[in-house]
């Protein structure tokens, strides 16, 4: 199925140059676009592709469109944020053969007669609900899922098969769960006495909000006493670590593998690169940026771009820096002692000079 290009600039915007009865059956990159895709151009280092693209048309910035119409004989639309177009329009077409699972209980699942289950709700072969439980209207669960007693799913929320989610934890509308998530596992809470670990019981939840992503094999563990508290927008890559009792703020986005110690406070529109690492009981302002691999082990007060690790290097050439760092200290005090015969000497010509 395809779509006039003046029906996409109705629903999504922007500014046509072209044939709006044009028809488009789908998305390609520039490259590979044939002469019924649109494709779109996010980044001008990638013009001259865009110049010599067969996509029937573009979508691309106010700045991009004069210099590629000198080379593209295609439709155009220009609008100020060709990345979230494509987004937008991708959304569309994949929604035009998406399969829609029917409503209803597969006959292998199993629900506790006391969980309320919307009649237009989907919910796959050998999954289970538990007691109380809530699963709202639209809401898809996939084949062997797990959701505890007295927890929430709301509306339009999609749990990919095998998702875990464990007693009185809450998700909003439109949420997407893909397969191995496990919301609301204990928390890492362990007294030492004597050398020997107590366990600390974990009887908070964890709360997620509206439009929240959650990748393949994520684990978000529930609060101590308190929640844990996903907020509206997050978007969770795969195999991400979320500890106990931390608060992650609306629009904040997390690459593979990031790691959250217990109670740390993320603010809002923060991004963390692959492998980022924080540390437990740390606040970090809105709109901070940290750098993939990166170690925070201190609370940002202030917005910005953030960066803690080495470059690499030939491992020789590591070697010899890390040498060199260990011994730090060292020459520190080498620097301090000759600053201070330097400054002694620098006193005695001083004195020789005024005697003389």
């Amino acid at each position: 199925m395809g779509i006039r290009l003046g029906d996409l600039v109705e629903r999504f915007g922007g500014e046509l140059t072209g044939d709006p009865n044009l028809q488009v059956v789908g998305i390609a990159p520039l490259t590979d676009a044939g002469v019924s895709h649109i494709s779109f151009l996010s980044n001008s280092k990638f013009r001259a592709q865009a110049g010599q693209s067969r996509a029937a048309a573009l979508i691309l910035s106010p700045n991009d469109d004069p210099l590629v119409a000198q080379t593209y004989a295609g439709a155009r639309i220009v609008t100020k944020n060709p990345y979230a177009y494509f987004a937008r329009a991708a959304q569309y077409f994949e929604s035009l053969t998406a399969h829609v699972p029917a409503p209803g209980v597969h006959p292998t699942a199993y629900v506790d007669p006391t969980a309320q289950v919307d009649a237009t709700a989907h919910v796959g072969p050998h999954a289970t609900i538990e007691a109380g439980a809530i699963v709202k209207a639209r809401a898809v669960i996939d084949a062997g899922c797990f959701i505890g007693r007295e927890a929430v799913v709301g509306e339009d929320t999609h749990f990919f098969a095998n998702v875990t989610f464990h007693a009185r934890c809450v998700i909003g509308a439109r949420g997407i769960l893909h397969s191995g998530a496990v919301i609301g596992t204990d928390g890492f809470g362990f007294a030492n006495e004597g050398g020997v670990y107590i366990k600390i019981p974990q009887v908070g939840r964890v709360v997620i909000g509206d439009d929240v992503d959650i990748g393949a094999n994520t684990t978000v563990d529930r609060g101590a006493l308190a929640d844990t508290v996903i907020e509206d927008g997050v978007k969770l890559d795969n195999q991400i670590q979320i500890g106990h009792n931390c608060h992650i703020g609306a629009h904040t986005a997390m690459a593979g593998c990031v790691g959250v110690a217990g109670s740390a406070r993320i603010g809002k529109y923060c991004t963390f690169g692959g492998a980022a690492m924080v540390l437990g009981h740390l606040t970090i302002a809105d709109h901070v940026h940290v750098s993939s691999a990166s170690m925070v082990s201190r609370s940002i007060v202030e917005p910005g771009h953030y960066t803690g690790f080495y470059p690499l290097a030939k491992n020789s050439e590591w070697e010899k820096s890390a040498a060199i760092v260990r011994n730090l200290g060292a020459m520190r005090e080498k620097i301090r002692a000759l600053e201070k015969s330097i400054k002694k000497i620098n006193n005695q010509a001083t004195e020789q000079e005024d005697e003389s």
